[in-house]
């Protein structure tokens, strides 16, 4: 969150998409001259004039598209939203490069801005506290995501804390991260530094008008109807804040998002503080052990609590601003302080800072903002009401940063770096019931201060969906994790006998043993010597069908699938940059007749939005179900249960069969993730677990084992294969990515093929590396360090139990086999080796014989 209401008039020039602002550079200011006359680009209406509706109609309107009406329901300059009461806490540090992303660019550009002489942006830096070894760890991790985004940080000395902030009682502290950059963002005063921009560049903003309802015609939005008049659109952007359902709902577009109410408090004046004359001069703090926030108001202090019960608030009954206002109410977004609910973290707050204990808190309010599911924005334009676009959940501390991608999609056709964490498909229909949005956001408020491991599964609702498999699954013991609403077996207890026949497998630290077993090492060992069963359900799963078909998936993917059907392509699904959207598995079952091996809910809407119509998408993964058999005696379980020749001569790699295997009906596909001889065997949801049970007794013969994705990630970095949104994203181009094989350049067009051809020379390499100590772990998201200065991070990362050494991938500048590197994990330099790769079986004799 951020900012503390303020108002001005004129801003001085900042940063503007005309002359330079970049990813990697960030903003630079204008001269101030004005822009040559151009077309005003088509006409945009944004929803909503608080921060983001405020940056966007900025961004959009510096990069040419001046048709712009900004509508909001209140009156400007505070119309009565989270941003005209948000505290103005922004710190950069994340888990997810994208939010860093936003928060540094965000940074940056209120930096440059002032009204009337007034900064937007107080760079006073961030300090958190560690009152654990647990936290005083996490901040050792958060140092290390610091620096793989490009962000000053330093885990700092008790001392050090108190000299930062010297009300805080330092017997408690075990030390802090200190993040000089970071600091208090004035979002009104932001809001209006940006809309004086927009409004001179040709934006015009309309208080007191309510939007009703949203026209359509044909598939795209038309107009924006208020209650004073309709306003004509070729785009519509919903930056509605918590609102956001409510416009959702008119325009028939679902916006998964729950507003929840949150603490905040002012205390009478400080005689410690008596005399500033600075609106704020220490760090902003937070004391995350206790899942509070502090920051200075000149004399006094503000507290913000995430300690509270969850208080989750309709968006359809708050009221508007009128009716606020007649309710005693500040503002729409403003609720009555909940006095019981604040006494526990006072007491925290009075622990901490001695100063407080003979204080007493002056203000109060509850603050309303937005929570998603996964705790991450709503962005992007919806496939199913053209030129609707949303731009919501975001907090101030990102609002510029999301501004600018969201102009650059809506200018460009895409943003300059990854939003699939944003994107407004990556929820499963199962994950947009009201029910589910309501808990997973209550849950989100809950763990926002939480120290979340990487694999921490979401704790409901579970079990939301399972494989037909899953009785047997849990009668071997399975050990589950969730993934899009699925729960995945991750190891079976079943196979703990086999841990005993283990060969010097390492301890593991504290951090990287929690969830995980060493019955995962058994189990990648047994698939490696004998046949395991992999439960592959949750990989998404689409049919294409048509008399268009072929040509279709031929022109949107880069490798070559004019093949007879029988035969399955890897390809990659591009952009028209030629940056990696997805990666597919592609099996021609019939001349007109596909099976698509897909990512995420973005496939499907990327490729529907594609389609001609001769071309048939449907997404048939809830209906199917696939057992992954691989390993060497996977062909001895497999050849007695059908009567197709499943030698290698008859049933190559690559290729796909429709078959039976005991009574059930399989579409087998002769691929294999793991590296060894083996089989996808897909069938229909009904006849999974006969499928199963026919695999599992055909099994026992030859030492069958049940094996989780612990393992199949171990096997798999082993082989060097890519996780697409973890290895390589659309920031990321083939070549670069280790997937050129992919790519048939000779080929008719395909999407993105023009970009490809006139790429610059490869600056960045997907690179694996093998840690040097064979009882080393990371875990993925380390800064790796070449010459003993950052150069890049970690992506995916695992043991390979069959190598005897954690594999780490990691974005690199191109660097020779044999290259020392070192990877931050907790602070610790941890010696690592650039290697070749394949690491494991480089010329796949085992999965070809």
């Amino acid at each position: 969150m951020s900012s503390t209401p303020e108002n001005g008039s004129v801003p001085r020039n900042g940063p503007t998409p005309e002359n330079g602002p970049t990813a990697e550079n960030g903003p630079a200011p204008t001269s101030g001259s004005a822009p040559e006359a151009r077309p005003p680009g088509p006409k945009v209406v944004i929803i909503g004039a608080g921060i983001v509706g405020c940056s966007l109609a900025d961004e959009l309107t510096a990069r040419g598209w001046t048709d712009v009406t900004v509508l909001e329901q209140g009156p400007l300059p505070a119309p009565g939203g989270s941003t005209s009461h948000a505290p103005g806490l922004v710190f950069q540090t994340s888990p997810s490069k994208a939010l860093a992303a936003f928060a540094k660019y965000t940074v940056e550009k209120f930096g440059s801005l002032e009204v009337d002489g007034v900064p937007c942006f107080h760079q006073v830096g961030g300090l958190e506290l560690a009152t654990t070894p647990e936290r005083l760890a996490e901040l050792h991790r958060r140092a290390g995501y610091a620096a793989s985004w490009g962000i000053r940080a330093e885990v700092v000395s008790t001392a050090r804390c108190k000299e930062l902030w010297p009300l805080i009682d330092e017997s408690l502290v075990l030390g802090g991260l200190h993040t000089p950059d970071d600091g208090l963002a004035r979002a009104l005063l932001a809001a209006h530094a940006q809309r004086e921009r927009a409004t001179g560049r040709g934006a015009r903003f309309l208080d007191r008008h309510t939007v009703t309802g949203i026209e359509r015609e044909t598939g795209r939005v038309t107009a924006v109807v208020t209650d004073r008049g309709s306003f004509p659109a070729d785009h519509v952007v919903s930056a509605a804040g918590f609102w956001g359902p409510v416009i959702g709902r008119m325009a028939g577009v679902d916006v998964p998002l729950q507003p929840l109410a949150h603490q905040y408090a002012k205390t009478q004046p400080l005689p410690e503080l008596a005399g500033a004359t600075a609106e704020a001069s220490k760090p902003i703090l937070r004391f995350q052990d206790r899942d509070l926030y502090f920051r200075e108001h000149h004399d006094r202090v503000g507290i913000g609590s995430y300690a509270h019960r969850p208080l989750p608030v309709d968006p359809f009954a708050v009221p508007a601003y009128d009716e606020a206002r007649a309710r005693n109410l500040d503002m729409p977004s403003s609720f009555a302080f909940t006095e019981d609910d604040w006494a526990p973290s006072w007491d925290d707050c009075r622990r901490l800072m001695p100063a407080l204990r003979g204080a007493e808190i002056e203000e109060g309010f509850n603050g309303v903002f937005s929570f998603t599911p996964d705790g991450m924005p709503v962005l992007g334009e919806s496939r199913t009401l053209r030129g609707f676009w949303l731009a919501e959940a975001v907090w101030v501390t990102h609002s510029a940063g999301v501004a600018r991608a969201v102009a650059e999609w809506m200018v460009d056709g895409r943003p300059s770096i990854d939003l699939h964490e944003c994107d407004l498909t990556r929820f499963e229909d199962a994950q947009r019931s009201p029910s589910y949005v309501r808990e997973r956001g209550c849950r989100q408020f809950v763990e926002v201060y939480d120290v979340i491991h990487p694999l921490q599964p979401i704790e409901g609702p579970r079990p939301l969906r399972v494989s037909p498999f899953h009785a047997r699954q849990q009668e071997l013991g399975a050990f589950f994790l969730e993934g899009g609403g699925w729960e995945r077996p991750h190891w079976y207890e079943a196979n703990a006998p086999l841990v005993d026949a283990l060969d010097g497998l390492p301890e593991r630290d504290a951090w990287s043993a929690r969830y995980w077993s060493p019955i995962a090492a058994a189990e990648a060992k047994a698939t490696r010597e004998k046949v395991a069963l992999y439960d592959m359900t949750p990989l998404r799963r689409l049919e294409v069908t048509g008399r268009g078909a072929l040509a279709f998936l031929d022109r949107m993917t880069s490798n070559n699938l004019r093949k007879k059907p029988g035969a399955v392509t890897y390809t990659l699904l591009l952009d028209e940059t030629g940056g990696v959207r997805s990666d597919l598995t592609v099996a021609r079952l019939a001349p007109d007749r596909f099976q698509v091996g897909a990512n995420s809910p973005a496939d499907l809407d990327w490729l529907l939005g594609h389609a001609p119509e001769d071309v048939h998408l449907k997404d048939i993964t809830s209906g199917t179900c696939c057992i992954g058999v691989w390993g060497p005696l996977a062909r001895e379980l497999v050849q007695p249960l059908t009567r197709d020749d499943f030698s290698h001569e008859g049933f190559g790699y690559f290729r796909a069969k429709e078959t039976y295997i005991g009574h059930v009906p399989v579409t087998a596909m002769r691929l294999s993730y793991v590296g060894e001889l083996g089989w996808e065997l897909y069938t229909s949801a009904d006849l999974g677990l006969r499928l199963w049970d026919t695999l599992w007794e055909a099994g026992r013969e030859h030492g069958a084992v049940a094996a989780g994705r612990s393992s199949f990630n171990s096997l798999r970095l082993e082989k060097g294969y890519r996780a697409w949104g973890v290895d390589m994203t659309d920031e990321h181009h083939p070549f670069e990515a280790g997937l050129g094989f992919a790519v048939r350049m000779d080929k008719d067009g395909f999407v993105g093929q023009e970009a490809l051809r006139d790429l610059p020379d490869v600056t960045r390499r997907l690179t694996p590396l093998l840690l040097d100590d064979p009882a080393s772990v990371v875990l993925g998201k380390e800064p790796v360090h070449v010459g003993g200065a950052p150069a890049g991070y970690v992506t995916s990362a695992g043991y390979g139990y069959t190598l005897g050494h954690c594999i780490a991938y990691a974005w690199l500048p191109p660097l020779a086999a044999g290259t020392a590197v070192h990877i931050e994990y907790f602070g610790e330099k941890v010696p690592a080796t650039v290697a070749e790769e394949p690491l494991f079986d480089p010329k796949m004799t085992r999965i070809r014989r």
